[in-house]
């Protein structure tokens, strides 16, 4: 019924040759059941792009099959089915390069597809556009992001959840029918050893890619594929010529004018000085990386000020004045059986600010009494 997938790319834009470095599909029923899942590192027989962002080593990347010795095995998980991404404006044009570079005119086209990013105007009007933000909004565990198969449970699951939601039929009906009448080309499905990663180390996550994944979802839908292939170009805090073509090639595909792209620009700096200053506290190297984000919209330091200004009058409003808060500094503690696993709740208190302790003390401020218990102390 669908085939839900995720790719790591060496960068943003299929026509400078980038190209796919991991891939995985998981595969739902049309009730909402995983019923198979597949993952491959390939070889892109050049330079991976942000290895800091996907964590994929040249090591890996040279024991890797090639695209051309995967593609049968992947068309056969893909044929009949209807390919469902999170920004599938991305992922579908990455999917179709690499199918004619092999001589195959795979039948990809994200109009006979599904965009869990767009579903969640529908379902979830209230959470951000990153897929992380999606799952937390439907209550979904934590998961590790920029990992093809880590990244596509997650959506598999966020799309369960719509379809749970949706009820039978749903109502991307059409859809099915026609992804289920696509006529794929024979390709033979060679004997294929998928190659894996290494198990992924636990690194620091940055300032700057802890609030994209928490970024306010547009209501255009062009303007949300373009902020996150923005939130992809920014997450090493750096965009090349290379990703500054990809972004300029993407605004003039969904029409967007000069006016329309600084526009963007600023609503995505406002967003992201509303997301630092929610507890109050903007600390200097909060500030720095805010610098260097409008520098590389092409925005100046006196936008970074009057976005903090924008925001300073705006957070106190949206807060509860007998909101209980915990602070920078505080130390929590994490106690008895947890989902996701205590390590992802540790990480993120991280994350915030927060020291983790390991046991309560008499400091202790906040006890839980429940399978998730924190605790917290000052």
């Amino acid at each position: 019924m669908y085939a839900v997938i995720d790719l790591e790319t060496t960068g943003l834009r299929t026509s400078w040759h980038d190209r796919i470095v991991e891939v995985a599909v998981v595969q739902v029923d049309e009730n909402g059941r995983v019923t198979d899942e597949w993952c491959s590192l390939v070889n892109p027989d050049r330079d991976l792009g942000p290895q800091a962002i996907h964590g994929i080593s040249a090591a890996e990347a040279r024991r890797a099959p090639r695209f051309e010795q995967v593609a049968g095995h992947l068309a056969g998980m893909l044929r009949g089915r209807v390919l469902v991404a999170h920004n599938l404006t991305f992922d579908a044009p990455f999917l179709h390069a690499e199918y004619q570079r092999v001589g195959i005119h795979a039948p990809i086209d994200p109009a006979v597809g599904l965009c869990t990013m767009r579903l969640a105007s529908h379902f979830l009007p209230s959470a951000g556009r990153s897929l992380r933000d999606c799952c937390r909004a439907a209550g979904l565990p934590l998961h590790q992001a920029h990992s093809a198969l880590h990244d596509a449970r997650a959506a598999a699951q966020l799309l369960t959840y719509y379809i749970t939601a949706a009820g039978s039929p749903p109502p991307w009906a059409a859809v099915v029918t026609a992804a289920a009448g696509l006529t794929w080309p024979s390709y033979a499905a060679h004997p294929v050893v998928a190659a894996q990663r290494r198990a992924a180390g636990q690194r620091e996550q940055h300032f700057l890619a802890r609030l994209v994944d928490r970024l306010p979802r547009l209501h255009e839908p062009q303007g949300d594929a373009y902020m996150d292939l923005l939130d992809q170009a920014l997450l090493d805090r750096h965009i090349s010529a290379t990703e500054a073509d990809a972004l300029v090639a993407t605004a003039e595909m969904f029409g967007l004018a000069r006016a329309d792209v600084e526009h963007l620009h600023r609503t995505y700096l406002a967003s992201l000085a509303g997301i630092a200053l929610e507890d109050g506290i903007l600390t200097p190297t909060e500030r720095h990386d805010l610098d260097e984000v409008a520098g590389l919209l092409g925005l100046q330091q006196s936008d970074v000020d009057r976005a903090l200004a924008a925001a300073a009058t705006t957070i106190p409003q949206q807060r509860r004045p007998d909101a209980w808060r915990l602070q920078p500094g505080d130390t929590v503690v994490f106690t008895g059986a947890m989902e996701p696993p205590r390590w992802e709740w540790e990480e993120q208190a991280r994350a915030a600010g927060l020291q983790v302790g390991n046991t309560v003390t008499k400091k202790t401020r906040l006890l839980e009494p429940v399978s998730k218990s924190v605790t917290a102390t000052r």
